[in-house]
């Protein structure tokens, strides 16, 4: 078995992992980056709109200050997230961004001169001053006061990216793909590193280092829909979790968005709309003027998802043999627009749904986007429960985003908490020395050779594909945009089902030694059905709704009861269900609770209180 010593095992090499690896590198510190595909394969160069930094340079964006992009991050998450953890992504945000332009990003700059964009579908003049020329520009995003979203056309995660990495190569930061970690070492206190699994050979591994950080993204592919990558399985989280002694926070908190194409579900960025599209239904007619009056389709993505939910419901879906969607319209916006600003989304409707957006409408309907829960951290990034352990990016619960993240502010938050956890990463590294004790060691990685051997001696007859199916149905069907009581207490004993005969799993693979998929999904699936159930047990347990949180039995937001965030744990092995726990709100409050200025009209719940066996408490 090879192990391997460093200072640094960033478990994730996406724009967040890349980002502490570099920090620590600078500071003359070794780093080895593991990811499960090359790093320039992460989900991080999927992002396609861009980077919310409160630069003020284009003419819609002047009078932009780190005061309203911390305004606007706060209430968008519906007074969810840590304010003080807000206040220090606002402000340095813009340094984020001028960096990566430093290191080689080709930001949209501002282009002199008269020029027309759209809202709500209708064209208007904007007049760029000379002045700013060259400048680093913005596009509009939901739920913000200001264009603030700093793109590359809608490739800005490909091209933040792509310069991350070669950052990373310039520095010397040492990169091991095609292995996944499977389990952290520690000795309850402080954490020592992972037992990692190469997939191309399928041995063991181990890498210790002074310091251990999570960036290993977010938990899409538990759902059934999901605009995710294949590899958001949230093995981070999952690792973490399995210790017993790191919760996740907020686990309950899902985004979906707005804009997944029918049927692959794969993401038409919101720059869509922040560029003039608009949302049709079936009569290709628009309906968000009439629901959000005042930000129409630009209201923040938690409203946008509900409200084009509640239309299909209402019978206003256009029918297909995948079920209903609503129609994306950005014809009007023109060739020379769609294929210079929004190419990939032009590709996209070209190589996978043989439709051409410059003539033809885009089938959407929302689908599951991003984890606003996640590994629970400080605003130092450091992870509650182990020393030495740290989480950044859609993996940790930091919490700059609450119950809903605006568009834009997820790119920024990886090159952003990046830059901050990675200095004080450096800070703990310089006062620290780690004592790698071989017993701890050796019990962590003979408990993970244990659990393959089970499996491939088991002759259990569960499918692992088919668990995970069914847990996915489970997740979008009852633990979706709308919750209520009745299903979600059906999904948590659904869950628990599955979670049982995961136990019973079998492979089907005559080759057991290798490159094996059937394998690594077997070893990761009973952590994808614990974080499942930590999200449906929060959602259970939380009787109120708060931005993607919507519960249809409890349709107000309860700042008296829940301004509060979950830590979910899962103590025991042998437990069935999550311990949930209550974290007391932030000490630092800038703003108090108040309306976020959308979003204000309540949702009429359109089942029967009867049929669900409902009857609303109060805590």
């Amino acid at each position: 078995m090879d192990t391997f010593y460093t200072d640094l095992v960033c478990v994730g090499a996406g724009l967040a992992g890349e980002r502490v690896a570099i920090a620590a590198a600078v500071a003359g510190f070794e780093s080895i980056c593991l990811s499960v595909v090359p790093p320039r394969r992460s989900h991080s160069s999927a992002a396609q709109g861009g980077m919310q930094a409160s630069l003020g340079n284009c003419c819609m964006g002047q009078g932009d200050c780190p005061d309203l992009h911390f305004a606007d991050t706060v209430k968008g998450s519906d007074w969810g997230c840590d304010q003080e953890v807000a206040r220090l992504f606002a402000q340095t945000a813009p340094v984020a961004v001028r960096e990566m332009a430093f290191w080689g990003i080709p930001w949209n700059r501002v282009v002199a001169g008269k020029g027309v964009y759209y809202k709500a579908g209708k064209a208007f003049e904007k007049i760029e001053s000379a002045e700013r020329a060259g400048a680093i520009t913005a596009r509009d995003f939901g739920g913000t006061a200001k264009w603030r979203t700093c793109y590359t056309s809608d490739g800005t995660g490909h091209t933040l990216l792509y310069t991350m990495d070669n950052e990373v190569v310039r520095l010397g930061v040492k990169v091991h793909d095609r292995v996944e970690a499977v389990s952290l070492i520690h000795d309850g206190g402080s954490c020592m590193g992972v037992v990692a699994r190469c997939l191309k050979t399928g041995k063991l591994r181990v890498y210790l280092g002074k310091a251990t950080l999570i960036a290993t993204g977010g938990y899409g592919k538990l759902y059934r829909e999901s605009t995710n990558a294949v590899i958001n399985w949230g093995d981070g989280a999952a690792i973490a979790l399995n210790t017993g002694l790191i919760p996740i926070g907020n686990p309950e908190a899902v985004q979906f968005h707005p804009t997944g194409i029918v049927p692959t579900n794969i993401l038409v960025t919101e720059g869509c709309r922040g560029d003039g599209g608009t949302l049709k239904d079936v009569d290709e007619e628009r309906f968000m003027n009439i629901y959000e009056p005042a930000k129409q389709e630009l209201a923040s993505r938690d409203v946008v998802s509900r409200w084009m939910t509640h239309h299909m419901r209402m019978g206003k879906g256009v029918p297909s043999a995948y079920g209903p969607h609503l129609w994306l319209d950005i014809r009007h916006l023109g060739a020379q627009h769609i294929k210079t600003k929004l190419r990939e989304v032009d590709e996209i409707c070209r190589e996978f749904l043989d439709r051409d957006p410059i003539t033809q409408l885009i089938p959407v309907r929302p689908a599951q986007h991003y984890s606003m829960g996640g590994v629970r951290t400080d605003k130092d990034g450091a992870a509650y429960g182990l020393r030495g352990l740290y989480a950044a990016g859609e993996a940790a619960c930091w919490d700059l985003h609450g119950f809903n993240r605006l568009g834009g502010n997820s790119l920024a938050e990886t090159v952003v908490a990046g830059r901050i956890v990675g200095e004080k990463i450096v800070e703990f590294l310089k006062g620290h020395e780690s004592d790698f004790k071989t017993s701890v060691v050796r019990q962590a990685v003979s408990r993970e050779q244990k659990r393959i051997e089970a499996l491939i001696g088991s002759g259990g007859n569960e499918n692992v594909y088919e668990l995970r199916a069914a847990m996915g149905d489970v997740l979008m069907d009852q633990v979706g945009i709308f919750r209520n009581h009745a299903d979600l207490r059906d999904a948590v004993e659904k869950l628990q089902v599955i979670y049982d005969r995961c136990r019973k799993m079998g492979l089907r693979s005559s080759c057991v030694h290798g490159a094996n998929p059937e394998l690594s999904a077997a070893l990761r699936l009973p952590g994808m059905v614990r974080l499942a159930l930590c999200i449906a047990q929060g959602a259970l347990t939380r009787t109120e709704s708060r931005g993607a949180h919507a519960r249809e039995d409890y349709p107000e937001r309860n700042d008296r009861d829940w301004l509060k965030r979950t830590l979910a744990f899962w103590k025991n092995e042998d437990d069935v269900l999550p311990v949930l726990e209550y974290e007391k709100p932030s000490k630092v409050w800038e703003m108090p609770p108040g309306e976020r200025g959308y979003g204000a009209t309540k949702i009429i719940c359109t089942l029967d209180p009867e049929i669900c066996g409902l009857k609303p408490e109060t805590n």
